[in-house]
């Protein structure tokens, strides 16, 4: 996975992410600012999800979208 696709075009990412993740605030988003292990983090405090499963949604939502 190149996560630098989503470093990268964040203030474009940001939207996609908000939609896939609703409780996520967008100060969420702004400290998040496009690094994965603080999307894992916050998923884990918003949803109350395992590091593992946060994970795996990530992947399953990266590969899915059409770059």
């Amino acid at each position: 996975m190149d996560w630098n696709r989503v470093e990268g075009n964040w203030m474009q990412v940001k939207g996609k992410i908000k939609e896939q993740w609703g409780r996520l605030t967008d100060d969420d988003l702004d400290v998040i600012a496009g690094r994965r292990d603080q999307l894992e983090g916050k998923i884990q405090e918003r949803y109350g999800k395992a590091k593992d499963e946060a994970r795996r949604e990530i992947d399953d939502w990266y590969n899915s979208q059409t770059w």
